[in-house]
């Protein structure tokens, strides 16, 4: 590792800890010609698939992006920036899992819409209104109207279960 003080690459480890998840390697380091210390960060480097958009054109995976998506999404609420990077380390395990080479950019936005309402139910409706590109008033009563009846049910479910 180079020093970003020196440049010099003769360095010790002082100190290795994981973050909370395991998913990351913090490091600290000490320069063996300059002295100074500073901070390394390990993360495993997973091939992602290739994303294919409505067009047909392919793209790398851009994590940014998607980041980026929901900070607009969830401007003005009470959403942290943690809880959205914990979103899109979700949707980056869903992509590793399916093992696949290429993967439609539909089914990434699907598996957001699915799970956005949980994060926060106004930025979901700022995403879909996006995403489905409603074309009047109406499309978007009526997504409106599948978000209110899907908590109303999860509502219903979390009673019953209460109840037994």
């Amino acid at each position: 590792m180079k020093c970003p003080y020196c440049g010099h690459l003769d360095n010790k480890v002082i100190d290795s800890r994981l973050n909370k998840e395991s998913t990351i390697t913090r490091r600290r380091r000490s320069c063996l010609t300059c002295n100074q210390r500073f901070t390394t960060y390990e993360r495993l480097e997973v091939m992602m698939p290739v994303l294919v958009k409505k067009d047909g054109r392919r793209e790398a995976w851009d994590r940014k992006k998607m980041v980026i998506g929901l900070e607009k999404a969830c401007e003005k609420r009470p959403v942290s920036r943690d809880s959205i990077d914990k979103f899109v380390d979700e949707i980056e395990r869903k992509l590793q899992d399916i093992g696949s080479k290429e993967v439609s950019s539909k089914v990434i936005g699907q598996w957001v819409m699915e799970d956005l309402p949980r994060l926060d139910e106004v930025a979901y409706v700022r995403f879909a209104s996006v995403y489905r590109q409603f074309k009047d008033v109406n499309e978007f009563m009526d997504e409106l109207k599948t978000l209110l009846d899907a908590r109303a049910m999860s509502d219903y479910q979390s009673t019953n279960e209460g109840e037994k």
